[in-house]
């Protein structure tokens, strides 16, 4: 591919590099005006400063009569108007931040897990790729993200988009990207001594080639297939199942759905949710059922409970009655 042949390695270091989506754009529209506002407030003020402190300095000869004419409209003029002009760009730069926090329903959703130092990106086919990242064109992609150590922070320049990847908690960042290229991603969070290693390749293709590598990427089993291989070795089939002797809520069609729990109230079950579900069942249990889950904490690896979080999330509709009596039952 020829977006490929030219790699950000062999050119020179960029001040700013060249925007690959139209939010990028939008971005650097807003920052430019912003600053050319600023120059044109405040360059004034300092030439003013420089012109008197010459013209009225100790030993020269100036007119330093007080006088009482006063002129409030220009005096309202100069605070109403930059007042003004400032609220234009809050609106500006709110309402791309608003945009960049509601991802399209649509979007590829992109796995990533941040370590010392290294990022893990995984697609939903099951290609998984090491401080590269790989995404079409012309398509919203999300990031969901986690650590699994320190605090990192993905960063895109070509993008103009970061975000901290913490440990324990999801974060995301979308973005559709429509100029094909390679470009450099970053993390720009200290988390170490070999912080400045931590860096990688953004490829950005068009949506044949991008189909292309991903037939290419060397995998047979997506996510959830994986997840699922990992839903019976961890044990958890021998609870969750229709057929297990410890009754435990069924898992079809629990992901995005509220969950109802025994203290009252209810939580979306989310990839938070589920995580924690995993690593510590005795917080927020579930109206109606038990606690016997042992936690999971320090035996799962954070690679493996995006591979179960993407199996439960691929489940249907439940075939089974949860109300139905059993001998226990467990969250």
């Amino acid at each position: 591919m020829n977006s490929q042949s030219a790699s950000p390695a062999s050119s020179p270091l960029l001040l700013w590099p060249r925007a690959a989506s139209a939010d990028a754009v939008q971005s650097d529209h807003l920052i430019l005006s912003f600053t050319l506002l600023t120059l044109l407030l405040t360059v004034p003020i300092f030439l003013a400063i420089t012109w008197f402190a010459i013209h009225f300095r100790d030993g020269k000869q100036a007119h330093r009569e007080y006088s009482e004419n006063k002129n409030r409209l220009l005096e309202v003029s100069w605070m109403l108007i930059p007042f003004m002009l400032t609220l234009i760009f809050f609106y500006w730069g709110a309402k791309l931040f608003d945009r960049h926090k509601h991802p399209p329903g649509d979007a590829l959703r992109i796995e990533a897990i941040g370590r010392q130092w290294m990022w893990k990106f995984q697609h939903p086919g099951g290609q998984a790729e090491i401080n590269d990242l790989h995404v079409p064109t012309g398509q919203p992609v999300l990031i969901n993200m986690i650590s699994q150590d320190v605090i990192h922070a993905l960063y895109l320049p070509a993008l103009r988009i970061q975000m901290e990847t913490l440990p324990g908690r999801y974060t995301q960042l979308w973005f559709k990207a429509d100029k094909a290229g390679v470009f450099r991603l970053y993390c720009s969070e200290y988390c170490g001594t070999d912080h400045s290693k931590m860096a990688g390749l953004l490829t950005i293709m068009t949506p044949a080639d991008y189909a292309v590598w991903l037939r290419n990427a060397g995998t047979s089993t997506s996510l959830a297939s994986q997840g699922k291989a990992l839903f019976s070795s961890y044990g958890c089939a021998g609870c969750h199942d229709g057929n297990a002797v410890v009754r435990a809520p069924s898992l079809a069609g629990v992901y995005g759905n509220p969950v109802p729990l025994e203290a009252g109230g209810t939580l979306i079950a989310d990839d938070s949710y589920i995580r924690d579900k995993i690593l510590y069942p005795d917080h927020n249990l579930i109206a109606g059922y038990k606690q016997v889950m042992p936690s999971f904490k320090g035996v799962i690896q954070e690679s493996d409970l995006v591979l179960l979080t993407a199996y439960i999330k691929s489940l249907g509709s439940p075939d089974r009655d949860d109300t139905s009596s059993g001998p226990e039952k467990t969250p």
